[in-house]
């Protein structure tokens, strides 16, 4: 039989000391970059990357549009880490072509207050997706967030992960679905009328 406390312990145990200073090598032609919100350049870039490149529909028409407002808010909580809101730069230009951001957030798991990391905003151009740019952002905040003594994370996917430690279902209430019909992103069952 399974005890709860089984559940209850660390995948991985290790120290601060032991996660790496130096943020991980990029391919030639790459840089860290690390995003000032405050400025309205930055943000506005990283509002255009996620515009134009985000969680998408099939055909690549329907895109989550986040405003400037928004991004300021949710990326600059109190007590935030400006080294966790990165991008990946080209360096000879300086475009921005990929980002991932982390926040800090006091969860409670099974009783116990736990600080966290919430991970968001995982984008990558389309034309750096084949180069597997997803798994190095991955790794890099978390060498980030770890080198702050934080070893738990919440995040989301579109894909089922292997190895949930738990998962949730979530629903978005659609506030014009006509619209959203119209579009392509949803549809009307056949035999049902709009109200």
């Amino acid at each position: 039989m399974v005890e709860a406390d089984d559940f209850n312990r660390p995948v991985e145990t290790k120290t601060v000391a032991e996660v790496k200073e130096e943020p991980l090598p990029l391919p030639p032609g790459f840089v860290w970059s690390e995003l000032d919100l405050q400025k309205d350049e930055e943000v506005m870039e990283l509002h255009k990357l996620l515009k134009n490149h985000y969680v998408e529909d099939t055909n690549g028409e329907f895109r989550f549009d986040y405003s400037i407002p928004f991004l300021k808010w949710a990326l600059n909580p109190p007590g935030y880490f400006p080294e966790w809101i990165i991008g990946v730069r080209d360096e000879a230009r300086g475009n921005l072509y990929a980002c991932i951001t982390g926040i800090p957030v006091h969860m409670t798991v099974q009783g116990k207050p736990i600080l966290m990391a919430e991970i968001n905003f995982l984008c990558a151009h389309k034309q750096l997706r084949a180069n597997r740019i997803a798994p190095v952002l991955i790794r890099e905040i978390t060498r980030r967030v770890n080198r702050h003594n934080i070893w738990q994370a919440v995040y989301t996917a579109g894909k089922t992960l292997p190895t949930p430690v738990a998962t949730a279902s979530y629903w978005h209430r659609n506030l014009n679905p006509k619209k959203l019909i119209d579009i392509g992103f949803s549809y009307k069952p056949e035999g049902k009328t709009f109200a």
